[in-house]
């Protein structure tokens, strides 16, 4: 009984754990894409995409991750949820405050919880694994058990940590999403054209609202200039690491001589801002109008529907025609001047900061280069964490294969954040 007990008992929990992945996988299921109404030139129009579904991963220069250095910060989090849900229980809830920050807390406890669970249970299957009155097949048995909860256990952890990070735009769920031809001309503003669809498409994928709000269209369909609007559950968190300079190395479709060119474009990604949150009052602010220019029909070119928006003691002005309401362009134009804002007083914080906490995975500035997309060889290479994938058409449509770059940014983000934090103490 000693031995069959203990033995069936990690039989059934090795068997449910090999079995929960399957029903998980089916649940992220996605189906395929529906068809896009293009922004700009179809992906891989003049241009062969040499792509594989092999892809090379370059280890990160990273450590493991070591929980004790967050430890402080998890127990603190934990004891605050359990006394928001004592709070909860005796009827305060705080104007609605107590049940939004036990929803938020719950996440991170949850898997807290689940971690001492798991830690229990390969301590019992190491003790196992370890007895030498049990027979070779149990500590076998043990061992696999024991590894394959070692597993969970550091996934677990990473999730624990990030979910203590502090972070002041975490919960953002409406960005401002910028992409600006660079160096490379017409190729630089056909690749911008490429990257506002891929993240029309990331956006589909994941069931976000996508919007462009303002466009600058080139001699040959791409965009010298677009900005779009980003709406959902966790698309600031995902899209974050998208700011900087994308560059890309392929033949144009201009070029006769069959040569590589490389070109790039900028990307900045902006938390959505609001004028009462950055105390903007309107005596600093400039609205003028004007007539439209260029193509866009009779009303447009002869009313003043087109209105540049600048704040004065910064000097940043934004200038929208693209509708023809005034006030539409009004308020297209506030919406993404304020976002500026809020991004240039991010910057003044972080350049502040930045003696303190130098971040390993880059400040998200534009002017930092951040990935190259090369055609030729079908990859593309994040250089802040050195992944390399060779799946270069499964990138670009917006697949999960982005999303790799992303995984492993939060990777090295929440080491960088374990080296630099003191002791955890707020």
């Amino acid at each position: 009984v000693r031995i069959l007990v203990p033995a069936m008992t990690m039989v059934m929990t090795m068997l449910s754990r090999r079995v929960a992945p399957v029903w998980s996988a089916s649940l992220r299921y996605l189906p395929p894409l529906a068809p896009l109404t293009p922004l700009g030139p179809k992906l891989g129009s003049s241009r062969s995409l040499a792509t594989s579904d092999h892809h090379e991963q370059h280890q990160a220069t990273s450590s493991s991750l070591d929980f004790d250095k967050a430890r402080k910060r998890v127990e603190r989090l934990v004891s605050r949820y359990r006394r928001l849900v004592e709070r909860a229980n005796e009827g305060d809830n705080g104007d609605g405050t107590v049940h939004e920050e036990i929803g938020r807390l719950h996440p991170v406890v949850s898997c807290y919880e689940r971690l001492e669970a798991l830690r229990v249970e390969r301590g019992s299957a190491s003790g196992i694994a370890a007895d030498p009155d049990e027979d070779d097949e149990m500590r076998a048995l043990a061992r696999e058990e024991s590894e394959s909860l070692g597993r969970e256990i550091d996934e677990l952890e990473f999730e624990v940590v990030r979910g203590v990070l502090p972070q002041e735009d975490e919960g953002t769920k409406e960005i401002l999403l910028e992409v600006r031809a660079g160096t490379g001309g017409e190729e630089a503003a056909l690749f911008a054209s490429d990257l506002l669809q891929m993240y029309q498409r990331l956006s589909q994928r994941r069931g976000w609202r996508f919007q462009v709000l303002s466009a600058e269209e080139s001699e040959h369909g791409g965009f010298r200039e677009a900005v779009a609007e980003v709406s959902g559950p966790d698309c600031y968190n995902r899209m974050r690491y998208e700011s900087g300079i994308h560059r890309v190395q392929r033949v144009p479709k201009t070029e006769t001589g069959g040569r590589v060119h490389t070109s790039a474009s900028s990307v900045a990604v902006m938390p959505q801002a609001t004028q009462v949150e950055l105390n903007v009052p309107e005596s600093d602010l400039r609205v003028e109008t004007y007539r439209s220019g260029g193509a866009g029909g009779q009303h447009v070119n002869t009313t003043d529907s087109a209105v540049r928006v600048t704040h004065v003691p910064t000097g940043i002005s934004v200038a929208i025609q693209d509708d023809r309401s005034q006030h539409k362009n009004r308020a297209k134009a506030l919406k993404i001047l304020l976002a500026r804002l809020r991004e240039e007083e991010t910057r003044r914080r972080d350049a502040a900061l930045a003696e303190k906490r130098r971040s390993q995975i880059g400040s998200g500035d534009r002017s930092e280069r951040i990935r190259t997309y090369n055609f030729q060889q079908g990859r593309v290479t994040d250089h802040r964490c050195g992944l390399t994938l060779h799946s270069l058409d499964q990138v670009l449509a917006g697949g999960e294969e982005l999303e790799e770059f992303y995984e492993r940014l939060d990777r090295m983000r929440v080491l960088e954040f374990l080296e630099t934090d003191d002791d955890g103490e707020e």
